[in-house]
C-alpha cells in the first residue's frame, strides 16, 4: 500500500494550509512588542446581550499576535505573543514588561506558542515554553524552560524537540499540560499536515507526548515495547491545540480537524485516534475520509463538530464564579469567532453552548478568582475577562 500522503494530490495539500477547520494558517502581522510600557487603565465594555450570554467582558489590555497566557500566583500574567516576545503583565493589565524575547520561526502557524508555570512554580520559579525553531530537515516545534527571576525569564533552555523536523509552517501543536502526579508532562506534537507522521511509530508527529519534567521522555510503555519513539503516548491526531486534566485526572484534549471534524479527545495511554485513517470530516479536494464508526478498533472522538469551531485553547473549568459549569470544557473557537462550553460527565461529554464573541478566540484561562479569561487572535487582540452578568 501506497504513504497515506502519495494519494493526496499537492493542491489538496495547499487547500490544508489555507481552507476550512485550518485558518490557524492565516498569515498574522507581527510588530515589534512595547519593553516596559504603560497601558491606559482598562474600561469596562458591556457583554453582548443576545443569545442568552451569561457573562459580562471587560477588555483588559490589547496585544501583537498573542498565543498563550499563564497567572502567575499573585495575580499577574505571563502572556506569548506570535512574534517572540514573552511579556509580563500586571494583574490589571495597565503595565507590561517585556520577560524575555525568544528567537523562534514566525512564519505561518510558527511562533512563541505555550507558556505553563511547573508544578513546583512556587519554590523553583520554573516556567515551561514552546515555540517553533528551523533546524536540520525543516522546521519544528520544541519545549524549553526558564526561571523567572524578579521581571525576567532568564536560563531558557530547550528540553526536547519534535522528530523528525519537516517543511512547511504549519500543525506545531506544542500545547503543555502537567499530569497529577507532579512529575510528568504532556506535550502535543502536530503531524505537520504532512498526514503519514500520525500513524508512524518512529516520529514524534501528530501525537501526544509524555516526558519527564527535564524533557527525557517517558511514553507508554506498551507503545515503546512495540517500536513507538519512547516519548509517545497516544497518536493518530492531527493539529492539537489545547491539552488539561480534569479534577479526577482524565487528560482532555482537542483538535483541529481537516475539513470538518474538529475534535474533542479522551486521551488513553497506547491508544490510536486515527488520523489519517478516519476522521469526522473529508480532504480538502472532496475526497471523503473514512468515518470513526467504520474502524472500532481506534478511539473515537467524543464530541466532533462539522461544520467546525477551529478549536484553540482549552481549560477545564473549577472555579466558583461560574459553579454550573463546574468540570466542563471551555474552548477558544477561531473561524467560529465564539466560546465554546462542552459538558462533561465523568469520562464522556456533549456539546454545550456556544457564545458569540465577535473575534477569533486564541486561548482560554481561568482565573486566580474563577474568573474566564480569554485572548483573541491576531493584530490588536484583547485580553477579556468574563464574570457573571449581574
Amino acid at each position: 500500500m501506497l504513504p497515506f500522503r502519495s494519494l493526496i494530490p499537492a493542491a489538496a495539500l495547499l487547500a490544508a494550509c489555507n481552507a476550512g477547520s485550518d485558518v490557524d494558517a492565516a498569515p498574522v502581522v507581527v510588530s515589534p512588542a512595547p519593553t516596559a510600557t504603560a497601558t491606559p487603565t482598562p474600561t469596562p465594555t458591556p457583554s453582548p446581550t443576545t443569545g442568552g450570554v451569561p457573562f459580562a467582558t471587560r477588555e483588559v489590555a490589547t496585544f501583537n499576535a498573542p498565543w498563550a497566557m499563564t497567572f502567575l500566583p499573585d495575580g499577574r500574567m505571563l502572556v506569548t505573543e506570535k512574534g517572540g516576545t514573552l511579556l509580563l503583565v500586571s494583574a490589571d493589565g495597565s503595565q507590561r514588561t517585556t520577560a524575555a524575547t525568544i528567537p523562534v520561526d514566525s512564519a505561518g502557524q510558527g511562533g512563541l506558542m505555550d507558556v505553563v508555570l511547573a508544578p513546583d512554580f512556587a519554590n523553583s520559579r520554573r516556567v515551561y515554553l514552546s515555540y517553533s525553531v528551523a533546524g536540520d530537515g525543516g522546521k519544528g516545534v520544541v519545549l524549553a524552560r526558564g526561571v523567572l527571576d524578579g521581571n525576567r525569564v532568564t536560563g531558557i533552555t530547550e528540553l526536547f524537540r519534535a522528530t523528525p523536523f519537516v517543511s512547511g509552517d504549519g500543525h506545531y501543536s506544542g500545547r503543555i499540560a502537567f499530569a497529577p502526579d507532579g512529575r510528568h508532562l504532556f506535550f502535543t506534537n502536530g503531524e505537520r499536515q504532512k498526514f503519514d507522521p500520525a500513524q508512524d511509530p518512529k516520529a514524534t508527529l501528530g501525537k501526544v507526548l509524555r516526558l519527564t519534567l527535564d524533557g527525557q521522555p517517558a511514553g507508554d510503555p506498551g507503545l515503546t515495547a512495540r517500536g513507538f519513539h519512547p516519548a509517545v503516548w497516544s497518536y493518530g491526531h492531527r493539529n492539537l491545540l489545547g491539552i488539561a486534566f480534569d479534577a479526577q485526572g482524565n487528560l482532555w484534549e482537542q483538535e483541529m480537524g481537516p475539513k470538518g471534524g474538529d475534535e474533542v479527545n479522551l486521551i488513553l495511554a497506547g491508544r490510536n485516534y486515527g488520523y489519517p485513517l478516519v476522521s469526522e470530516g473529508d480532504h480538502y479536494d472532496g475526497r471523503p475520509i473514512p468515518r470513526h464508526s467504520t474502524r472500532p478498533d481506534l478511539e473515537a472522538p467524543k464530541v466532533a463538530w462539522n461544520p467546525v469551531i477551529s478549536p484553540g485553547g482549552l481549560i477545564v473549568y473549577s472555579g466558583r464564579m461560574f459553579p454550573q459549569y463546574a468540570g466542563d470544557l471551555f474552548i477558544g473557537g477561531l473561524s467560529s469567532e465564539a466560546l465554546v462550553r462542552v459538558d462533561v460527565n465523568g469520562t464522556n461529554a456533549a456539546k454545550g453552548d456556544q457564545w458569540p464573541m465577535n473575534a477569533r478566540i486564541r486561548e482560554v484561562e481561568e482565573g486566580p478568582d474563577g474568573a474566564i479569561w480569554v485572548l483573541q487572535d491576531g493584530a490588536n487582540a484583547k485580553l477579556l475577562m468574563l464574570t457573571p452578568r449581574g
